[in-house]
């Protein structure tokens, strides 16, 4: 887009209004707990609460205040400390880190600055700051260290510190279990999405064979079969690394079950509760999926195939920004920024299904994908190579379509995560997928 083509008050609006949906949740997320509870690491994975929020105003000056705004560095001293490449989680605790009511005036000072800054620059002219990608960038960065902070509340223990409506009931869904998506080229990325980062770009024909994909993720009902029938003590359904894993670590559930009797049981944000049958599963990694979908006599979907499914329009040969069409997502589309703590049950949201019929492909779960974290085609690093370049190559697996911890500013049609093929404490399951006999 150009500045003509362009609603700069609109643009300034929606930056603002991001930025703040953002702030909102991070006081929540740092409000709900004592200080201790900011200041602790539950778990090696994750970095203190206080870290994250710290480093959450930290990129907020580097990128809007210093690079766009071209002001002076406010707390230059601290910049090693929330260098997420300087220091990995697990020694975080030990570095001399902004406590929380410094941390906190820090952050605020920095907003108060930036909010100056939004109303003076102009949202064009450059490409860092065309359209607000800048500020867009930084709501985006700030709801994913959201995520990952809800992703902390969920490994602390102790009792319940959030609390949120669980979604609406649905009624059991009782469609078809998988859709044919046609083979054939489709448009994958975007070129045009102005807050896209730079995995997802640039647009690009990709094609693939026709094939079957679950209507809805796959459910802890079935799951729990894949469990009854052996699943975890049968090797042949595994990748020799996920058997290897699996065996180390003596795991033979998704994290944060356990059976109690003849049910099982899960902890969910400090509270325990039996397993919803009727819910995605959560917290598999990518070896279990791969080995249910063995099982299942089944496969996971490549990433194109996984977005061939979500956006492609067969009536018009077009990719959609998102299942549902090119509106941004509303409540009755999907499972979307922490509204819930919890998966919808599936086959909910029948307004957010995809032109093909496939339900809840943005929101509730991040599904995993069989494609490991590459560049597409003309793929070029910007705004730095460290938010994706030096993460692409084989060790690393692609998700996509979000959770109910992601908010819609940091989730679309095109948006890809990627994680370790061990990791579960994130809110992950899947669908599985199968080649169509031609």
């Amino acid at each position: 887009m150009t500045a003509p083509d362009l609603d700069l008050e609109a643009v300034r609006e929606r930056a603002l209004a991001s930025l703040t949906t953002a702030r909102d949740r991070t006081a929540l997320l740092t409000g709900c707990v004592d200080e201790p509870d900011l200041t602790t690491q539950h778990s090696p994975l994750m970095s203190p609460l206080v870290w994250d929020l710290a480093h959450i105003g930290n990129q907020e000056e580097l990128w809007l205040l210093r690079t766009v705004g071209g002001r002076e560095p406010m707390r230059p001293e601290i910049d090693g400390l929330y260098d997420a490449f300087e220091h990995p989680r697990a020694e975080r605790p030990s570095l001399p880190l902004l406590p929380p009511t410094e941390a906190r005036s820090y952050v605020a000072e920095v907003r108060g600055r930036a909010l100056d800054l939004l109303e003076s620059t102009a949202l064009h002219g450059t490409r860092l700051t065309e359209a607000g990608f800048a500020f867009g960038m930084i709501a985006q960065h700030e709801q994913q260290h959201d995520e990952t902070m809800l992703i902390t509340h969920q490994l602390r223990k102790g009792p319940q510190a959030l609390t949120a409506p669980d979604p609406d009931p649905a009624p059991l869904f009782t469609g078809p279990a998988e859709v044919l998506v046609p083979g054939g080229p489709f448009t994958m990325g975007t070129s045009t999405e102005p807050w896209a980062l730079d995995n997802e770009r640039p647009a690009h024909q990709a094609e693939v064979a026709p094939f079957r994909i679950d209507t809805t993720p796959v459910t802890n009902a079935a799951y729990q079969a894949f469990i009854e029938d052996g699943g975890y003590e049968t090797e042949r359904w595994w990748t020799p690394e996920g058997w290897a894993h699996i065996q180390a670590n003596r795991i033979g559930a998704p994290q944060f079950w356990r059976r109690d009797g003849g049910q099982w049981l899960r902890r969910r944000f400090g509270v325990t509760e039996v397993v919803p049958p009727d819910e995605p599963v959560l917290h598999v990694c990518w070896y279990e999926a791969d080995a249910y979908a063995r099982w299942a006599g089944r496969r996971l979907p490549t990433e194109a195939e996984w977005e061939k499914a979500a956006r492609y329009d067969p009536a018009t040969g077009r990719s959609r920004r998102y299942p549902w069409g090119d509106a941004d997502p509303g409540p009755e589309h999907a499972n979307l920024g922490q509204r819930h703590l919890r998966p919808a049950p599936a086959g909910s949201y029948p307004a957010g299904e995809s032109p093909l019929g496939v339900r809840q492909l943005i929101g509730d779960v991040w599904e995993w994908t069989a494609s490991d974290f590459l560049p597409y085609p003309g793929f070029t690093a910007f705004p730095y190579k460290e938010y994706s370049q030096v993460f692409f190559g084989p060790e690393y697996k692609v998700l996509r379509g979000g959770s109910f911890a992601v908010d819609p500013v940091a989730c679309r049609g095109t948006f890809r995560n990627w994680d370790y093929p061990i990791r579960r404490q994130i809110f992950s399951g899947f669908r599985t997928a199968r080649s169509e006999d031609v």
